[in-house]
Order: C-alpha cells, then sequence, then structure tokens
C-alpha cells in the first residue's frame, strides 16, 4: 500500500480501498502456549474474516518476530526483522504492492511520531531499515505485504523504545493540516458503517498543486489509526497515475468506511518536486446508520461501484 511522519495500524484495522473498507472484529493474539517457531496456523492464530489488520502477530500462519523488542532511543536506529511461515522459517519470496515488496509502518502509541519505510530484504529473509526513534515510548510496529502466493496481510509487534518519555495529548480534530510549506484540506464526512468520500487537496502558497508525482503507483497513500487501540490500514486513493482520467492534484480522493465512531489519525504521503511529504489529521468519525456502499478495487487501488473487497 516512505515520508518523515505521516484517513495504514493498524495494532489497528481501518479497512479500506482508495476504496477503503474498514474491518471490524475481535483481537485474537497468538496462543500463549505456543512454541518460540510458530505454530501451524488453528483457530488461535487465524484472523477472523472481519478482524482488524495489525491487531495480531501471527495471522493466517504467518508471524512478524522483531529480532528485539526493547532499544533505546537515537536517530538512527537499524531495526532488523523476520516474517516467518506456519514452519518458522523466514519468508524470502513476496509479491510487491505498490511498487514494494513490504511496507514497514511505525507510530508510537500517542500518536506523536509516524514513519513509513522500505526494508530492504536480505538473503536470510532478514528485513532491515534504519528508523529516526529519536523520541522515547511505546511504538507499534506494522508489516503490510503479500506472500508470494498468498493473500495481503498486515502484522502488528510492539516496540519500546527507553529515554526520557514525553507523551503528549491527541491533536484537536481538524480539517487543514500544514508540512513543509504545503496546506492540505480535508473534504468530507467519515461515519461508521457505510462508504464515506473523502478529498484531500494539496495547495502551496493558496495554488493549487496540479503536478503531484506518483510515489509507490499512486498520488497519495493514506494510513488511518484508530486512537483507541491502533487498528491500521493502508489505504489507496481513487484512481492511479495513467489511467488517463486521475489528475495529478490538487485533489486525492479516498472512499472509507470506518469500523466504528470515535477517533482516528490520518496521515496523507504525498510527493512534490521529488520530495515526499506527510499531512496529518485528527478525524472524529460519527456512528454511522445506513448500509456500507459497495466498493471495489480495479487491480490499482482503485474503487468501481460493486460487491466491496477489503484490503
Amino acid at each position: 500500500m516512505n515520508a518523515s511522519t505521516k484517513f495504514a495500524g493498524f495494532a489497528l484495522g481501518l479497512a479500506a480501498v482508495f476504496g477503503i473498507a474498514l474491518a471490524t472484529g475481535a483481537a485474537i493474539g497468538p496462543d500463549p502456549a505456543a512454541p518460540e517457531s510458530p505454530a501451524h496456523a488453528d483457530e488461535s492464530t487465524a484472523r477472523p474474516d472481519h478482524a482488524p489488520g495489525g491487531m495480531m502477530a501471527t495471522d493466517n500462519g504467518y508471524t512478524l518476530r522483531l529480532d528485539t523488542a526493547l532499544t533505546t532511543a537515537a536517530p538512527d536506529v537499524a531495526l532488523r526483522f523476520r516474517i516467518l511461515n506456519q514452519d518458522g522459517a523466514p519468508v524470502t519470496r513476496y509479491q510487491p504492492n505498490h511498487d514494494k515488496d513490504l511496507h514497514l509502518i511505525v507510530v508510537r502509541r500517542d500518536m506523536a511520531a509516524f514513519q513509513h519505510v522500505h526494508p530492504v530484504l536480505g538473503s536470510d529473509g532478514t528485513w532491515s531499515v534504519p528508523l529516526d526513534l529519536t523520541r522515547a515510548g511505546d511504538y507499534r510496529v506494522f508489516a503490510d505485504f503479500i506472500p508470494e502466493g498468498g493473500q495481503n496481510l498486515t502484522l502488528g509487534a510492539d516496540l519500546r523504545v527507553a529515554g526520557n518519555y514525553d507523551p503528549q495529548p491527541l491533536p484537536a480534530t481538524a480539517t487543514t493540516a500544514t508540512v513543509g510549506g504545503y496546506t492540505v484540506t480535508l473534504d468530507g464526512t467519515v461515519a461508521a458503517g457505510r462508504a464515506s468520500k473523502v478529498t484531500l487537496s494539496v495547495h502551496r502558497d493558496g495554488k493549487p498543486v496540479t503536478d503531484l508525482q506518483p510515489y509507490l503507483a499512486a498520488y497519495g497513500h493514506l494510513v488511518a489509526l484508530r486512537t483507541a487501540d491502533l487498528t491500521y490500514l493502508h489505504v489507496h486513493p481513487d484512481g492511479h497515475p495513467g489511467d488517463g482520467v486521475t489528475p495529478a492534484g490538487p485533489g486525492i480522493t479516498f472512499y472509507v468506511t470506518a469500523p466504528s465512531a470515535g477517533d482516528y489519525r490520518l496521515f496523507l504521503d504525498f510527493q512534490h518536486e521529488g520530495v515526499v511529504r506527510t499531512a496529518e489529521f485528527t478525524l472524529t468519525v460519527d456512528q454511522g446508520t445506513a448500509a456500507a456502499e459497495p466498493v471495489t478495487h480495479d487491480g490499482h487501488g482503485a474503487p468501481t461501484p460493486e460487491p466491496a473487497h477489503s484490503h
């Protein structure tokens, strides 16, 4: 589905379709009695049909295993991890998704620090990536990937960063965000349980930006996290570069179905003049009453009016 600190954990699953479908369901953790190597998937590890992504370290027989779950605050921390299959062996073959084999989202639990990065895979199945963990605290790490021959998964694990912790309150709800001289405006209202159209528009110096650059095969990438439990969803926009109908700004449109009412934190990645920037919003979702509007992917992240499909 990279940025400085970025409507993607989801310990969160806001399921969606640039068309978005944010799924609900009970969070089920790995079997506490399981051995060090993950056991074959069973009722304790298999994700229910509508369980949020990123709520579990083990799902459908795959496990996210960090080399270490504890580190010290620093600006350049090397994070290493593996994705293990049901036999406990590292996965080394993946299906590219939006130009990358794996998307890694790292967010502090108070939403005060966010990164969307793309690790490098070693021949032994170990992923590695440098992270800016200057700010101490408890983080959630989300690995969003498609194993070769498998389905899209989002696995989550906790990372503790030792140091002077400065917990921050959730920023107030707002429809405008500024980042690096750009202003991004959110237009649309999201209600739980039904598809809602949301457009994020990019301006600079009061003028609309109409030459956004493709970034990971899209004009924008949106990660949404439910603040109550860090339910995660990495979503993609309506349309894609080169389809002949999707403009390169200023607006990037998403169709969002939130799983529940409450506060969500949104991180929009967009690229302009060779630089990827992240606009951040706090959004309050009201309780919806209408049935979900059916949406599907066209194969490139663009929604079409058909039966619903979750990422």
